[in-house]
């Protein structure tokens, strides 16, 4: 059966940019407190932790997941120890809307690894969703004025996102061609953690290379401990079991469109923060992104 855009696959791909906008919030609040490939290490570890008691039987050699396991050292690099440790090194040189508008252009590369990588063919209707959706972004972006847009001027860190959004994207298309068995897909505990066993190991080393450049640095306390609980257990755990289970039933492409809701959240959290109510423009960037998430999402 193909993948179809249902309710329940569209509340999971909702709570994964909810979670991820908070993320960035954390991540540009904790900037100073520890260096941003560590924070990435750390967090995995926390959550590979948390992780373990549910999915203790995918590290025995006799799991049904290892045959598997190049697959598996894939997915482990580019969703757990590529994407979040660049976009932690973005959020250290670029502004949290220069890196926010970098990541909204998911659904463009979704769409343009799926033709060029999957054989995967861009749809009318694809492409206007695409577009009604950015509209949406640049929106927020602007606060409602356009003119806004022609002050911003790309650092480093947008580069940085820019390989993160390319990482994600190739990740999504591999996490929906999967080819383990269905009680395999099903144990949601197990088929996470195989990739971070493999996505430590990768964040360890990016640390590890951190450490060598001298860019090391930790100040402990209660913030760092309290950001880390968090995002070990929010944006990791729950966030990518959203977003898996979500790919899956919806296929990476419908996925991508959801990708637009984080800079809306990170723009209503931070205004949240500065005690600022919503606008007008918000209701009608939110209109623009779900309006093209379900155009992208229609049959004929």
């Amino acid at each position: 059966m193909p993948p179809r855009l249902t309710p329940a696959s569209a509340l999971l791909l909702t709570v994964s940019p909810l979670l991820w906008a908070a993320n960035a919030v954390v991540g540009r609040m904790v900037r100073e407190l520890v260096s941003p490939v560590t924070l990435n290490f750390m967090r995995w570890a926390l959550a590979f932790l948390l992780l373990l008691p549910f999915a203790v039987a995918a590290l025995h050699p006799s799991s049904a997941l290892w045959p598997h396991w190049r697959r598996y050292g894939l997915l482990g690099l580019l969703g757990v120890g590529a994407y979040n440790a660049l976009q932690y090194l973005a959020l250290q040189t670029s502004t949290p809307i220069n890196v926010t508008l970098v990541g909204a252009s998911m659904p463009l590369w979704m769409l343009a690894t799926g033709t060029l990588f999957f054989g995967q063919r861009v749809t009318r209707g694809e492409m206007t969703g695409a577009l009604l959706s950015m509209a949406g972004v640049l929106l927020v972006l602007s606060r409602g004025e356009w003119q806004r847009l022609l002050a911003l001027r790309p650092v480093a860190g947008d580069l940085y996102m820019l390989l993160a959004t390319l990482s994600w994207a190739l990740y999504s298309w591999l996490l929906a061609r999967t080819r383990e068995p269905a009680e395999v897909r099903h144990d949601w505990a197990a088929f996470l953690m195989a990739q971070m066993v493999f996505g430590l190991a990768w964040s360890g080393l990016f640390a590890a290379l951190e450490w060598g450049a001298g860019a090391f640095h930790v100040r402990w306390g209660w913030p760092l401990v309290t950001a880390l609980t968090f995002i070990a257990i929010g944006p990791a755990l729950v966030a990518y079991r959203c977003w898996g289970a979500g790919v899956q039933r919806a296929g990476p492409k419908a996925a991508g469109f959801f990708i637009n809701l984080t800079p809306l959240f990170a723009a209503l959290l931070s205004a949240a923060f500065l005690g600022e109510w919503p606008h007008a423009y918000h209701a009608v960037a939110f209109a623009l992104i779900v309006g093209g998430i379900v155009v992208s999402s229609s049959r004929r």
